[in-house]
């Protein structure tokens, strides 16, 4: 029996339709909202606002603050400011998924109901009860806040979602992946593998691994045409919604392990790595990870879909590699302070973790 497990499942309201924005006044009316902020960026915002026509009803006072482009403590002091000066009770976030992490942080901060409408996916951030704190800089402040409130509602429309660039996408698809590779040995253990909820998230997890191994290449091609295809809508629920579930059913079992704490590592030790999306970082992760465990038939597995994807395998490929090799410690020091990463079932050390960082390397220089 485990006494640890919460279980956040996710926002009280869902909807993914051609259309489903048009639903937002009824629910600002079941919260008895008046005065509303919305939160949002600034390019994906003006690709939105065709969809946001709720925005034009009279029985609501918006206020509008644009976010600087990070989930930050200093954006979460602004938008709690904005809340104060304008008296507001209801918060929605328009916009990618630090934006998301930005808005239900800064909700939780001032006690008042969010929503969200992603313009984007690129991962499960609008799902999730959980914020990845950066800095301003864009350095990985290296950990994430938890906090018990959900989302009010997530709602948006795929004809907005497909208009996305197409590699944020493909990003998403890798961090979405990545869900099975962190979190299959976790739950394969005997004192987890019977737990209802822990069971529950490893069969999402699976079902987002078959749904992105077999659809991604049809969807992206449909998406690259801006065709809103079955494909493209599935996957694109699959990587901001039901990747969500996983950790929401699983908690720290089945959140992230390794390849995650290897893309916060890269994060704060390496500054060039910030060229690079959330899910590519995290789809270097994954093979990562499966180099400490070392299941090298599962990368081989990998490559051609890696490949067909382009996505990144390695930190030469990614000319992140460090020369210097304290740095090469930092990170691996930073990774083994994780307690998720110890949650594997084997026994992981600074070692390991350092001596698998150039196992990797050698052995996809031979592919």
């Amino acid at each position: 029996m485990l006494t640890d497990l919460k279980v956040k499942v996710g926002p009280q309201f869902y909807r993914y339709n051609v259309g489903a924005i048009d639903f937002v006044p009824m629910l600002l009316q079941e919260f008895s909202a008046k005065n509303v902020l919305i939160v949002h960026g600034q390019v994906s915002f003006e690709k939105a606002k065709p969809f946001l026509s709720f925005l034009d009803e009279e029985a609501y006072n918006f206020s509008f603050l644009q976010y600087t482009g990070e989930c930050s403590y200093y954006g979460s002091e602004q938008i709690e400011k904005a809340v104060k000066t304008n008296q507001i009770d209801f918060i929605i976030g328009v916009g990618g998924g630090k934006l998301a992490d930005l808005v239900g942080y800064a909700a939780h901060r001032v006690n008042v109901n969010f929503g969200v409408i992603p313009t984007l996916a690129s991962n499960c951030a609008p799902w999730t009860p959980l914020s990845v704190m950066y800095k301003e800089s864009g350095e990985s402040e290296g950990k994430s806040e938890h906090f018990l409130r959900q989302a009010s509602f997530f709602i948006t429309d795929p004809a907005l979602v497909i208009d996305a660039p197409v590699n944020y996408f493909v990003a998403g698809l890798a961090d979405t992946i990545a869900k099975w590779y962190e979190s299959e040995a976790i739950l394969q253990q005997g004192h987890l593998k019977n737990e209802p909820f822990l069971q529950l998230a490893g069969y999402t997890a699976a079902l987002c691994k078959e749904a992105i191994l077999n659809n991604s290449a049809k969807a992206i091609k449909d998406m690259q045409a801006g065709i809103v295809s079955e494909e493209f809508v599935h996957l694109s629920e699959i990587v901001f919604a039901v990747a969500g579930l996983v950790g929401g059913l699983g908690d720290k079992y089945a959140r992230n392990a390794i390849a995650h704490a290897m893309h916060d590592g890269m994060s704060k030790y390496l500054p060039n790595s910030h060229d690079f999306l959330h899910g590519e970082k995290v789809a270097y992760g994954i093979f990562y990870q499966l180099a400490v465990e070392k299941k090298w038939e599962q990368i081989d597995a990998l490559l051609p879909f890696y490949q067909e994807l382009g996505l990144p395998m390695s930190l030469k490929q990614m000319q992140l590699f460090p020369e210097d090799e304290a740095v090469i410690d930092q990170i691996v020091a930073f990774i083994d302070s994780k307690e998720k990463v110890h949650l594997l079932p084997i026994p992981i050390t600074k070692e390991l973790l350092k001596e698998s960082m150039n196992e990797l390397e050698n052995y996809l220089e031979k592919k």
